[in-house]
């Protein structure tokens, strides 16, 4: 076993709101990786599993994590690893079958909650019957997740990133306000009284400055503003601050894996015509047959003549998702030169994002934060069950913000009591309040109540129930 800390074995079953957590993630790659990282950062006590003693050093030798070689599906390893004392088991392998078979085992050996990454659509297609039979808590597809966010930016072409809360309901979109807006020099009282009092603007990002802003807060040209607002409303919103909004009717996609195949289903579904280059020929047979509703071409999508012989200068979007960063980022800076086009980047292993949010490469897809997202959020509902769960949870603005959702299970502190006589921490903005299908842009008379959906928006860390939000 290689050690970085010391191992806390005396974790209960049941775990109290705040308590660190004995989590052992399986797969120490890119994502696993990340999640160690993250899941250390929040002070769980992290073991992690992987066959190649590189990556375990690397990651031990920066992280507060211990490391055990060999393969997670072995029942003398994940014993090793202390899998009777474990809470939580995330496997995040290269590998469905590992995997799945690792979260067998763990469910079996120690009892603990399991999360598999699993991402064939064959199996992911009977993930219901597959987690019945497993028993696992969660199964995350980071391909799919990818290809639903870039669905939903496709819906909002003028938008840079969007995330939805209460089942879709409810949308955080970004923006940057042009050259020009009526908006810039107004302060956001009256922006308030000029549009609907349901938007509400919650992050501005202005140059290096994050800020979670008052009333009293002036926007400017060049901000970049993240909005709470309905699907009603955003068309005529954005058409009020300046900004053009045509639907989007063609998507041309360069990269034909396994996100454009996830992609090119729910733009048909929105009957959005898709043409996908790929240079791979039996990718090519794969995807005709599997979505004869697209355009196959089987061609290089890094070669200019191919992409204008295939009508990139007409689309209304170009999404790069290969599986090179650096063609990815090319591809899309191409595509903002020839065309007026939305553009859309797959980003995996580069995380230069101060030198990325500089490059006219329109929004920036990362599928590994995805995925540690959706399992940091079931990590904080596991540590406080009782109260509230965190229903959604977002990293905005390079991981710098977070956007999490909580549905109010029970009275407590927070719960009707007007707003403004709650105290609230600093840099901690109640967003939004959903209850019975209605939606609440909340003011200092309103209260929260059990059955409520609450959006929080921190750049605080590390929230796991919403009377977090309180000054002790």
């Amino acid at each position: 076993m290689i050690s970085a800390a010391i191992f806390d074995t005396d974790i209960i079953k049941f775990i109290p709101k705040g308590v660190k957590m004995n989590i052992i993630i399986v797969g120490c790659g890119k994502v696993g990786y990340a999640l160690a990282k993250q899941l250390s950062e929040e002070d769980h006590d992290i073991t992690v599993i992987d066959t190649d003693s590189e990556h375990l050093q690397d990651a031990v030798s920066v992280l507060d994590v211990q490391a055990v070689q060999g393969n997670g599906t072995s029942y003398k390893i994940q014993m090793e690893a202390d899998v009777e004392n474990a809470d939580l088991l995330i496997a995040v392998t290269g590998k469905d079958e590992i995997n799945l078979l690792s979260c067998l085992i763990a469910k079996k050996a120690g009892n603990c909650q399991t999360i598999a990454r699993v991402r064939d659509p064959h199996y992911f297609s009977e993930i219901s019957f597959i987690k019945e039979e497993l028993g696992l808590s969660l199964a995350i597809n980071p391909e799919r997740t990818a290809a639903l966010e870039m669905a939903r930016l496709i819906h909002f072409p003028s938008a840079i990133e969007v995330d939805t809360f209460n089942k879709g309901r409810i949308n955080l979109i970004s923006v940057t306000i042009p050259r020009g807006s009526v908006v810039d020099g107004m302060n956001l009282i009256a922006f308030s009284q000029t549009f609907s009092r349901s938007i509400l603007v919650c992050i501005v990002m202005r140059e290096d400055q994050i800020i979670i802003p008052d009333g009293s807060f002036v926007l400017k040209e060049g901000d970049t503003i993240s909005c709470i607002l309905s699907l009603r409303d955003s068309y005529t919103f954005f058409h009020k601050i300046g900004i053009k909004s045509n639907p989007i009717k063609n998507v041309l996609i360069c990269g034909g894996g396994t996100i454009s195949y996830y992609l090119a289903q729910e733009l048909i579904k929105a009957r959005v015509s898709v043409k996908i280059v790929e240079e791979d020929n039996s990718r090519c047979e794969f995807l005709s047959e599997a979505i004869p509703q697209a355009l196959v071409i089987h061609g290089d999508a890094t070669d200019k003549h191919v992409l204008l012989e295939e009508g990139i200068r007409q689309a209304d979007a170009v999404v790069s998702i290969t599986n090179i960063d650096e063609e990815n980022i090319m591809l899309s800076l191409y595509a903002q030169t020839v065309s007026n086009a939305k553009t859309i980047t797959k980003v995996n292993k580069i995380d230069f994002e101060e030198v990325l949010s500089e490059l006219p490469i329109g929004s920036v897809i990362r599928p590994k934060e995805i995925t540690s997202e959706y399992i940091i959020k079931y990590v904080r509902s596991m540590q406080n069950s009782f109260g509230s769960n965190v229903e959604t949870l977002y990293r905005l603005v390079g991981g710098k913000v977070e956007a999490l959702e909580f549905l109010i299970k029970e009275d407590s502190q927070v719960t009707d009591r007007p707003i403004s006589e709650l105290k609230i921490k600093s840099d901690i903005l109640i967003a939004s309040i959903a209850r019975k299908g209605k939606l609440i842009t909340p003011s200092g008379k309103d209260e929260i109540k059990p059955g409520d959906s609450v959006i929080i928006v921190t750049t605080r860390k590390g929230l796991t129930g919403i009377t977090d939000i309180l000054e002790v």
